[in-house]
């Protein structure tokens, strides 16, 4: 389908890529499968990494000691090497605890806070005996339902003094922030990537932490997530990107990419493309889910499509003609830069 060569890109998904169709409205309709079955599945569709939170890596890690987490750990670490993958993080689950309920870093409770952040430590120890390259915090539940429940320039320095600890703990990782507006709570602390680089610079290190842009969480804040990247482009700070799709300001729904907007597709790619993302080792994750439709034996072609719509926008972002658009830019003609844009993606003769 594509002639566009990616040898720049590493590709990666998460193993709860590969789901069971579970909703907010309904049980699961395909099967669990394991872990090990995933990584194998990572290796046959030609990515190069896995994904991980921490309890991915280590299941019901709150009720085991250290020893036994990295002991498990160590296990993938060795199922990754043996498919010759590499781990691209690891993100602690923190909004599955029920000492998260009212959040983590931010939550009322102090006791709660000093769980997040030694979870977040663990999630550390785990990230580095798998390899990982970044620590990911999606701060889904720092946040609130209600307004006067919570101080939010509180929130935001608690925030920035969990980061300093983490920080502290291994002089090493780097921390990218995920951010998202809302769900599962209505208003986020750190609802947009803006937020996430003005956390950034808060903290002791600002060097140690980026972020990380999803096309959905963009999309659900009435934002592009090619301007977004950009925005982080221009920072140095967008360390890895989540590719998917999103119709409008619903749920985060994790659309195969490109699959509502092809046109917002390929400014992702190519914004990503003319800063010459990838080089330094950042990663192209694809966090789709398959549609709750899928049956068992077609759960991984919402991924394997992803990548090659990747791969055909990317054929298309490197046959623009640069020196048309130039012109019709300095013409200030947006119109028939408009025109030749569309008949470029649509494959039509352009006269």
């Amino acid at each position: 389908m594509a002639k566009a060569s990616a040898k720049q890109y590493r590709f990666s998904f998460g193993p709860w890529n590969i789901d069971e169709g579970a909703d907010p409205f309904g049980p699961t309709v395909r099967k669990p499968e394991s872990l090990a079955k995933k990584i194998k599945v990572a290796k046959a569709l030609g990515f190069d990494g896995v994904q991980f939170h921490d309890d991915d890596v280590v299941p019901d890690l709150d009720s085991k000691s250290h020893a036994q987490i990295m002991k498990e750990a160590a296990q993938v670490k060795r199922m990754l090497d043996a498919e010759g993958l590499k781990a691209e993080f690891t993100a602690p689950r923190l909004w599955f605890a029920r000492e998260t309920i009212d959040g983590g870093f931010t939550s009322n409770d102090p006791k709660c806070r000093k769980y997040a952040i030694e979870r977040g430590k663990v999630c550390i120890d785990i990230n580095n005996a798998i390899g990982g390259d970044w620590i990911v915090l999606w701060l889904a539940r720092e946040g609130s339902y209600i307004r006067e429940s919570k101080n939010a320039r509180v929130s935001v320095l608690q925030l920035r003094d969990a980061l300093n600890v983490m920080l502290e703990h291994d002089p090493k990782s780097i921390f990218l922030i995920e951010p998202k507006p809302n769900e599962p709570v209505d208003s986020a602390i750190i609802p947009t990537i803006g937020h996430a680089i003005g956390l950034s610079y808060l903290t002791n290190d600002p060097s140690r932490v980026g972020c990380l842009v999803e096309t959905a969480h963009s999309c659900l804040a009435g934002l592009d997530p090619s301007d977004d990247m950009a925005f982080a482009l221009a920072h140095n700070k967008l360390k890895s990107v989540h590719l998917n799709d999103q119709g409008g300001l619903k749920f985060d729904q994790d659309k195969s990419f490109g699959s509502y907007n092809l046109r917002r597709a390929f400014n992702q790619i190519r914004v990503l493309e003319e800063y010459e993302y990838g080089k330094h080792g950042e990663w192209i994750g694809l966090d789709v889910k398959a549609m709750r439709t899928q049956k068992q034996d077609g759960n991984t072609k919402h991924l394997s499509s992803s990548k090659e719509r990747f791969l055909f926008l990317l054929e298309k972002v490197r046959t623009v003609d640069k020196k048309l658009e130039a012109q019709l830019i300095a013409a200030r003609d947006y119109e028939e830069l408009d025109r030749y844009i569309l008949c470029h993606l649509m494959g039509v003769k352009y006269r």
